[in-house]
C-alpha cells in the first residue's frame, strides 16, 4: 500500500540528506556526553545539567528522523563507521574548558541548522510535509539552544538591541 502520495523520484535526496543529518546528530550526541562527564570548574554544575537535557533531547530527534526515513521507506544508515564517516560534525577532545566546549556547541549548531536548510530544499521540491514540519520544529528548537548557549558566554554588560524600547 503507498500511504505516502509523495514522488518515489523525488524523495531520494531528502532520505540521503536526512541520513546525513542522522550522522551528525549521532557525532553530536556523543560529544555532549564527552562535556556532560568532562566538565570541569565553576560552572560544573549548570552545564553538567545543560549537556544531559541537550544530549537527551538529541537521543529523541536520533529517534525520529531514523523513523522519518522508514516511513518514506527506507532504511537509515546504522553503523558507527558510517556516522563518522558522513558527518560534518567532528569528534572533540574532552580537554576542553567550559568556554571552548560552548563554543564547539554553537559552531555544531551552525552545522545542524545548513543541514536543516538542505533537507527543508530537497523536502520542498518533493513535496515532503512531514519532513518539512519535522525540520521546521528543530529549526526552532536549535535556534533557541544557540541563543541560550550564546548568551551564557556573553560578558554580562553586552546588551540586545534596544532599536525598539522607548
Amino acid at each position: 500500500m503507498d500511504y505516502l502520495n509523495i514522488d518515489k523520484q523525488k524523495i531520494l535526496p531528502v532520505v540521503s540528506e536526512l541520513n546525513v543529518l542522522l550522522a551528525d546528530y549521532h557525532v553530536y550526541y556523543q560529544k555532549l556526553r564527552n562535556f556532560h562527564w568532562n566538565i570541569l570548574g565553576k560552572n560544573f554544575f549548570e552545564l553538567h545539567n545543560r549537556f544531559e537535557e541537550m544530549y537527551n533531547e538529541t537521543k529523541t530527534k536520533i529517534d525520529e528522523v531514523a523513523e522519518r526515513i522508514v516511513t518514506l521507506k527506507y532504511h537509515p544508515i546504522s553503523k558507527l563507521s558510517d556516522y563518522i564517516e558522513i558527518s560534518k560534525i567532528k569528534e572533540s577532545s574532552p580537554l576542553l574548558s567550559d568556554q571552548e566546549m560552548v563554543t564547539e556547541l554553537l559552531n555544531d549548531h551552525k552545522i545542524l541548522l545548513e543541514q536543516f536548510g538542505l533537507i527543508l530544499e530537497k523536502a520542498k521540491k518533493a513535496k515532503d510535509e512531514g519532513t518539512l514540519d519535522m525540520m521546521g520544529a528543530y529549526i526552532r528548537e536549535l535556534e533557541k539552544s544557540s541563543w541560550m548557549l550564546n548568551t551564557w558566554s556573553k560578558d554580562t554588560k553586552e546588551e540586545l538591541n534596544s532599536s525598539f524600547v522607548k
